[in-house]
């Protein structure tokens, strides 16, 4: 079939008509792929090296030109519109709205760009009208502009060649994988997850570094997504997939826990969702699931969300039911548990590509060097240009009176220029310079200025030749700049990683209603999750390395008892073991992958941490506290009172904290190490046991300025086998992001000492080392874990009791 085209003819004797023919097939294949083309490439997928899709590229170089600066005041979202859309994007002001509300959703993105006032929507309503919202740039877009003027990018012309705009922005946060992105295009779609900064800052200096690092080294960084609305990501295989070959799928579930919510009724509280979901979703599809009887035992569900209290759904749970079983219902049936499928496409040189974890990284890592050697460069020429106007101007200065005679006896500026050239020996722009100079910098104090000014340019245009010349100096600036942007932008990790679903069984059917009272190990890690052994074998101490295997605290109970929480501030919380999902046997070291985070048992004060886990049992040894101040104490065993859920351990000064607690009879050793890596130990039986109310007495003497750093016991049957772990660093840096050196010695080479002395070295500070951003004492072998519950290599161990550490791989947030 063909088409016919003709021009139409008022008189067809004057006006020869054309007929051509077109071959409907290859007509519409051309106009499909031009179409294809142009949504793929302008509007659906983001540049891997900035993360952007056009729109939200132009919206925020527009509103950078426009001056809306974080320190600014907010404009009207109309007036941005209006300005992108006539100037950058003319494709319509719904789309570019819908950009600009998208970049400011904190619930959206894991680091907002724009920073929104008004009503800019939520998960369940959509956004007011522009003309009734205001914006500015959020403080990291000015991350993502900066170098703007400075040649660090191509620009391009807008869709009318009247304007510039640029190609890619300079990007110095790693916007694709920490905002993620979405999209569908033609023949393909992306859907990233996002990330957290710190953790991919942290990978890309590693790459940066190690330019052949492989995907398990990067893992070891950035363990998996983090979520801007928190909540769990149950099982990493897909992650790991994803990450390997840019394609995979986790499922996420949201952060709930049982709770009393009278007396006698249990409810379900649930304080995170999965990415995506709203509140008024999870409502309407726990309705329908009571209406078809698909779920039991709830007899309401209140969305008690408000600003000052976050997100907050209460579920009912009727009497004689177990809300374990119910909660494993809502994750059947309703959105509280969903899938995400990470389908990582960008484009990369131009060309839609499906990227992996170190492709990703491999490309922005790129476009940073690219763009500090262009910086680089442009600051080069410019001191150079400006070294040449001060040499020629202070040439001018020495001899102004000649200077000055040779300007007034010529006739006109071209010659006045030519005579000073030959005069002076001044090249054409330094004697225009001298021309347009002012009476004014003929002073004394100008030279002086301009002397001063020729050595800062000489010294900078050194630096930057050094830069230029040296692709190790390079990358260097390029990872001093990462480290800025993390420590000034980052912000710890929201969303708890999980390997598999653990205790929480597949079916409902799988919960029991009652649960026999047995023998069982109560285990809190270093990451802050509580589990229970399932039997009363005592767990590993040795064994393959997993996910959360650092275990701060053991406590032997039974699975109906109940153990003690010790907490910063001095309070002894009850928990009852029954809540602590059960692990299953393991001859290993176990895994507590499938323990339940903190929050979701125990109710914190804002600022007070979990310290440890103790028993309750009368006949237990006293429990030994340490404090930061240095104050050490064991409480009477058995003071306990039975109709309190919480209660006081120690009375703490203003100021102090518990830094440490463990059961410790007189045979056993105490022990403190400061923050001026001083280690002293001695024997518990120096500390009398008090009651509850008591304020401890002086443990170790601290120099000023520096707190204990750990505090802990070593049993007398185990001294033989007790190791040190210290790390160093520096106090200033932000915590979490920084290596530092570490170090391993045996227990037995530190000499004990009194009660109230203050103890000998255990580490010797390097250049840049100032205190001991971490420490452990207790029984070897020892294992670190970084932020997210990753393994971290330690150093072997060293015999020399007071010498420096080696620098570590990764950060180290604790030890077990």
């Amino acid at each position: 079939m063909a088409r016919k085209s003709s021009t139409p003819s008022l008189d067809p004797a004057e006006v020869n008509e054309k007929i051509v023919d077109v071959d409907v097939q290859a007509e519409m294949e051309t106009s499909f792929l031009e179409y294809a083309y142009s949504v793929i490439y302008s509007r659906a997928l983001p540049d891997a090296r900035d993360g952007l899709k056009p729109v939200q590229r132009r919206i925020l170089y527009m509103m950078a030109d426009m001056g809306l600066r974080p320190d600014r005041a907010h404009v009207k979202s109309a007036r941005v519109v209006g300005e992108v859309m006539g100037k950058l994007h003319p494709h319509g002001d719904a789309a570019i709205y819908d950009a600009l509300v998208r970049l400011s959703q904190d619930f959206s993105l894991r680091l907002p760009l724009v920073d929104g006032h008004g009503n800019f929507g939520t998960l369940d309503d959509g956004p007011a009208a522009s003309r009734y919202t205001e914006a500015r740039l959020a403080p990291p877009s000015l991350a993502m502009t900066a170098g703007l003027d400075e040649d660090v990018v191509d620009f391009v012309p807008n869709y009318d060649n009247k304007l510039q705009q640029p190609d890619v922005l300079p990007a110095a946060i790693p916007n694709l994988l920490v905002n993620g992105a979405s999209g569908i295009a033609v023949g393909m779609a992306t859907n990233m997850a996002p990330h957290n900064l710190v953790e991919v800052v942290a990978a890309a200096r590693h790459l940066v570094a190690h330019p052949d690092a492989d995907l398990e080294a990067l893992m070891r960084f950035v363990p998996g997504p983090d979520l801007p609305t928190g909540g769990k990501i149950v099982g990493l295989d897909g992650v790991r997939d994803a990450y390997r070959t840019g394609r995979g799928t986790f499922r996420t579930r949201a952060t709930a826990r049982v709770e009393n919510l009278t007396p006698r009724r249990k409810g379900i509280v649930i304080t995170e969702l999965p990415y995506l979901v709203g509140p008024e979703k999870v409502i309407e599809k726990i309705a329908e699931g009571v209406k078809t009887k698909k779920i039991q035992g709830i007899t309401a569900a209140t969305d008690l969300t408000d600003r000052e209290h976050g997100l907050r759904i209460v579920v009912e749970v009727k009497t004689g039911f177990n809300p374990e079983a119910v909660l494993e219902q809502l994750y059947k049936f309703t959105p509280l548990e969903d899938s995400f499928g990470m389908n990582n496409v960008a484009l990369v040189d131009g060309q839609p590509r499906t990227l992996g974890l170190r492709e990703m990284l491999t490309v922005w890592v790129n476009h940073r060097i690219d763009v500090v050697r262009r910086r680089s460069a442009y600051r080069l020429r410019k001191r150079s240009e400006r070294l040449h106007l001060v040499d020629g101007l202070l040439i001018a200065i020495v001899d102004i009176d000649e200077v000055i005679q040779v300007i007034r006896s010529s006739d006109d500026t071209a010659t006045a220029r030519g005579r000073l050239q030959t005069v002076f020996d001044l090249s054409e722009p330094q004697a225009e310079y001298i021309l347009e100079l002012q009476l004014r910098r003929l002073t004394k104090f100008s030279r002086i200025e301009l002397e001063k000014e020729q050595e800062t340019l000489r010294r900078e245009i050194e630096e930057l030749q050094e830069i230029l010349g040296s692709d190790a100096r390079l990358r260097a600036v390029v990872s001093g700049e990462m480290a800025d942007v993390a420590k000034t932008y980052g912000t710890p990790r929201r969303t708890i990683l999980l390997e598999s679903a653990g205790a929480a069984p597949t079916t409902t059917a799988a919960v029991p209603l009652e649960v026999a009272d047995t023998p069982c190990w109560a285990l809190f890690s270093a990451t802050g999750l509580l589990a229970r052994t399932s039997d009363e074998t005592e767990p590993a101490r040795t064994g393959p390395r997993a996910a959360h295997d650092v275990l701060r605290a053991v406590v032997r109970t039974t699975a109906r008892g109940e153990v003690g929480l010790v907490t910063s501030r001095g309070r002894m919380v009850r928990v009852s073991v029954l809540d602590l999902p059960a692990l299953p046997p393991t001859d290993s070291a176990p895994s507590l992958s499938g323990g339940v985070p903190l929050s979701e048992v125990v109710g914190l004060e804002p600022g007070e941490e979990a310290v440890t886990i103790a028993s309750l049992d009368a006949d237990a040894p006293p429990l030994a506290l340490g404090t930061a101040q240095g104050v050490v104490k064991r409480v009477i065993p058995g003071d306990v009172p039975n109709n309190r859920d919480d209660w006081e351990v120690i009375g703490l000064k203003d100021g102090d904290t518990v830094v440490g607690a463990a059961p410790a009879t007189d045979a056993d050793e105490v022990v403190f190490v400061s923050s001026d890596a001083s280690l002293l130990h001695f024997d518990a039986s120096a500390v009398r046991p008090q009651g509850r109310a008591a304020g401890g007495m002086a443990g170790i003497r601290l120099a000023d300025g520096h707190r204990v750093a750990f505090f802990g016991v070593v049993p007398a049957d185990v001294r033989d086998l007790g190791v040190v772990v210290t790390v160093a660093g520096s106090s200033g840096a932000l915590a979490g992001t920084q290596t530092g050196a570490g170090k391993v010695t045996p227990y037995e080479l530190y000499p004990g000492k009194g009660r109230g002395t203050g103890g000998v070295r255990a580490q010797r500070f390097l250049k840049g080392e100032d205190a001991l951003i971490l420490a452990w004492v207790g029984q070897g072998p020892a294992r670190a874990t970084g932020s997210g519950g990753q393994a971290v290599d330690l150093p072997e161990v060293d015999q020399r009791r007071d010498g420096s550490g080696t620098p570590l791989a990764s950060p180290v947030t604790a030890v077990g």
